[in-house]
């Protein structure tokens, strides 16, 4: 079943020299592939949020390791190239009463993907598509 909420895993990295080498080092031998990630820190600790390709097993993964992740429900937009892109879907949720909480992109060629945190998901996706704008499958991922 395809779905537009997508599973983003949030870890928890120690502020350290070689914390971040450790849980990829756990991803890549379990041969998970992360497709997008954002590292937020402060003093002691940062949060990594990352799109992976399978995870449910990378939070698996990450658990028998010890790590701390949980497991977060985003939704991808679709950005088209040109002014006014963000604002269209900014707009929408906010004219919908959803709050957007955070986000980060991915770029590469002529895709721009916005992976964003909201208050409600599911009345996301639904004004999303009513504004005509494209969003990502889980099946992408």
């Amino acid at each position: 079943m395809m779905s537009n909420i997508i599973k983003q895993l949030s870890i928890f990295v120690n502020n350290e020299p070689g914390r971040l080498a450790h849980i990829s080092s756990v991803l890549k031998e379990c041969n998970i592939n992360m497709r997008a990630f954002n590292l937020a820190e402060s003093t002691e600790f940062g949060i990594l949020r990352a799109i992976v390709d399978n995870p449910d097993e990378a939070y698996d993964a990450l658990k028998l390791k010890g790590i701390i992740a949980k497991k977060t429900d985003v939704i991808g937009v679709y950005l088209e190239d040109h002014p006014g892109a963000l604002f269209m879907a900014a707009d929408a949720l906010g004219k919908a009463n959803i709050n957007i909480e955070y986000g980060y992109a991915y770029s590469y060629k002529d895709k721009a993907i916005f992976f964003i945190r909201v208050d409600d998901p599911v009345k996301a996706v639904e004004v999303i598509g009513k504004q005509g704008i494209k969003l990502v499958s889980d099946s992408e991922i």
